[in-house]
């Protein structure tokens, strides 16, 4: 009799006789109490663990007989193999590798979700494990004897640890163990396999237009690296096969997905939808990306709630980043869904190409920029005069190309004040077809000049710290204005973004000219209670008013109206933001605010604007809306959710939409209604009703979260 706190001896007393085999890894056995007899037979009792490789195994007793190379354990019995199978039986006898045997009182539990409680167990060869008398759940089970929520009953189950597959034989299927249904074969995924071809979970969907119907998509692994989802959705009144391609090479992937259909909204027409996009990565840094979205009919992808986008764009383009260079070289192509927009004469077809790049002059100092941009779009129509009476000719077709180069240098100044210096021009050319009503080609230098100031001030006091920075800008940008159509620049926003810029318009198809000052203030706070809050206020004069401004853009006239933007954040989880333009009059031009709350429980956003009327950008009302979006956790299992957009101008919704959400550790259960309340000539509104249940436990998507569930015991 040996007895010790910890003994390690090597079972691997005697190789067995017969043909040659691979050698397994060492194995080492601790225990509190080790005897080994005349025979060589050891003996160990009193917290047993026994090493090999990754597999660990607990016991109260063991005992090792090198004649037959067998193991008989005592339990209770613990057997983890590698991270994601654990064992727990009451007896056992297994092979002194631990890759066959039998085991009485079983339960096998894969990636601490799924469990398999058994009468009875075989370890096959290491890979395969068969369980007799089997339940299966995830659930929470208790020893009080209470069925599970769900659960799976079968005569056989086998598991096949390399394939992770599970396989049943006389399933039957049961909720709080009253039958549902009965299958005599039943092959799962385990909770370890990623990708597996078979169904996934399927789900309900009701609308008023389409009725009842269900969704059973179908995955089919093509390889490791490549798959395909079908997803058929029957209905009385549709028949669709959605479908989805993902692909993944050495330098990218590709992804395409859309659908087919045929339905009783549009009798005897095939509708449908493909969008698809594609990344790979080039030589040289280079990058080839590709986006393509295109459907059948301006109503489809509303119909279907497929999105919300009213404009569809197909790009590919090579791009290239660098710290102080940028390339970019794209080809789009635009297709409009709204009411009223006739894709033959807007610009579809758009080739864009961008260089930039920074230098570091020593002489000079301070920082060199020049960029070049060629830009060119194009109308499907040839018609060389405004036929549909929109006050734009309809085949009209522009080329520009854009050369700008600038110098700027900061100085600090005594007493903290900071000078920036901004020199430098611009070069214009512009092509212009199918118009008579202005030239065909036009070119102008632009020089420029400006110069910042800037006064940043801090102070510190008990409960923080204030900074206070006022700031002014003088500029000139000379040159004459030329005689081209406004296509790109039609909506202008002004916000502290650009309060400092010599050209306020999104695109350089126009520019500002004249001499101009801004003049601003930024405050900013940080409070030690942990909150924070920033403010902008500013202003811009020019001598010449720019006709381009529209009136609600608050950049007309000569001068221009206030800009007001601020910040608010706290630690507790609140976050406010807003912008606002309004006149010597407070008229307020435009108007925007946005609030977010992150609660421990709650989850809350919202969100106003506001559009003052203007026919030169197609409004001829005002727009206000209010959206909301939010989420509150009832408990650690139920969560509820809620959307809501509306148009105060109408005085009624535009969207609504309710959720609840249902997830222990073993189902999640989806509810979802939404309610389109706008229509148009090609969208009708319409009620759409979501219901999912998915079974936890045989996906690698289920989650981090866990949902400890305690049992009754009284």
């Amino acid at each position: 009799m040996i007895r010790s706190a910890l003994i390690v001896l090597m079972l691997l007393l005697a190789p067995l006789g017969g043909a040659a085999q691979p050698t397994p890894p060492p194995a080492a056995l601790v225990a509190d109490n080790v005897e080994v007899t005349r025979n060589r037979v050891l003996i160990a009792r009193g917290n047993v663990e026994i090493f090999q490789g990754e597999q660990r195994l607990r016991a109260e007793a063991v005992t090792y007989d090198p004649a037959t190379g067998s193991l008989v354990l005592t339990g209770p019995i613990l057997l983890q193999d590698g991270p994601d199978v654990v064992i727990v039986a009451d007896q056992a006898e297994l092979s002194r590798d631990l890759q066959d045997g039998l085991l009485r009182g079983a339960r096998l539990v894969l990636n601490q979700q799924l469990q398999l409680a058994a009468v009875e167990m075989n370890r096959v060869g290491g890979r395969y494990t068969q369980l007799y008398k089997t339940a299966v759940t995830s659930c929470h089970v208790c020893e009080t004897g209470k069925a599970p929520l769900w659960q799976i009953r079968a005569k056989r189950v086998i598991h096949d640890q390399e394939e992770q597959q599970l396989y049943f034989d006389k399933a039957q299927f049961r909720i709080r163990n009253i039958p549902v249904f009965y299958l005599p074969r039943l092959r799962l995924p385990d909770p370890t396999l990623e990708r597996a071809t078979g169904f996934l979970i399927p789900s309900l969907q009701t609308t008023s237009q389409l009725g009842a119907g269900v969704i059973v998509p179908y995955f089919i692994k093509l390889g490791d690296h490549r798959d395909l989802t079908l997803s058929p959705r029957w209905s009385a009144k549709t028949k669709t096969l959605g479908f989805r391609y993902r692909q993944a090479f050495l330098n990218g992937r590709i992804s395409f997905e859309g659908s087919i259909t045929r339905d009783d909204l549009r009798l005897g027409e095939d509708r449908g939808y493909l969008f698809g996009q594609g990344r790979f990565d080039l030589v040289r840094g280079y990058v080839l990306s590709f986006d393509l979205e295109t459907t059948s009919d301006d109503a489809y992808l509303k119909d279907y709630n497929i999105t919300e986008k009213d404009r569809l764009d197909s790009e590919i383009a090579i791009t290239r980043a660098r710290r102080d260079k940028f390339v970019r070289a794209a080809v789009v192509n635009f297709k409009s869904l709204r009411d009223g927009e006739n894709n033959e004469t807007l610009p579809t077809n758009v080739i864009d190409g961008t260089f930039e790049r920074r230098f570091f002059p020593k002489q000079l100092g301070g920082e060199l920029r020049m960029s070049a941009n060629a830009h060119a779009h194009f109308r499907r129509s040839s018609v060389d005069k405004d036929a549909n009476k929109d006050r734009i000719v309809d085949g009209r077709d522009v080329l520009r190309v854009n050369l700008e180069a600038d110098w700027r240098r900061l100085y600090t100044l005594r007493g903290g004040l900071q000078s920036e210096i901004e020199i430098g021009f611009a070069a214009d050319s512009f092509q212009i077809n199918q118009d008579a009503t202005f030239p065909d080609a036009q070119t102008a230098i632009v020089p420029r000049a400006a110069m910042t100031l800037r006064y940043p001030m801090a102070r510190q006091s008990r409960n923080g710290r204030q900074l206070l920075e006022p700031v002014v800008q003088v500029g000139l940008t000379g040159g004459s204005k030329l005689q081209v159509p406004n296509e790109e620049s039609t909506r202008v926003e002004f916000d502290e973004g650009n309060l400092l810029s010599l050209s306020r318009f999104p695109s350089p198809d126009r520019r500002e000219r004249s001499t101009t000052a801004a003049f601003g203030v930024n405050w900013s706070h940080f409070d030690t209670r942990g909150f924070q809050a920033h403010l902008t206020l500013g202003q811009v004069v020019r001598r010449q008013a720019d006709n381009d401004f529209k009136s609600t853009s608050g950049l007309s006239g000569t001068t221009s109206d206030f800009l007001l933007a601020g910040q608010f954040i706290s630690q507790s989880g609140l976050a406010v933001s807003g912008r606002t333009l309004f006149n010597e009059s407070f008229d307020v031009a435009k108007a925007e605010v946005r609030g977010d709350w992150d609660g421990k429980r709650t989850r809350f956003g919202a969100s106003y604007i506001w559009l003052g009327a203007d026919a030169a950008e197609d409004r001829a009302t005002a727009v206000s809306e209010l959206n909301f979006d939010g989420s509150y956790d009832i408990n650690d299992t139920w969560t509820t959710s809620a959307n809501w957009r509306y148009d105060l101008v109408d005085d009624r919704a535009a969207s609504a939409g309710l959720g609840f959400q249902y997830v222990n550790e073993c189902v999640t259960v989806d509810l979802s209604i939404n309610r389109r309340y706008t229509s148009s000539t090609s969208v009708e509104p319409s009620t759409n009703v979501g219901f999912t249940v998915s079974l936890r436990g045989f996906s690698t998507g289920s989650g981090n979260k866990q949902y400890a569930k305690p049992c009754d015991t009284k």
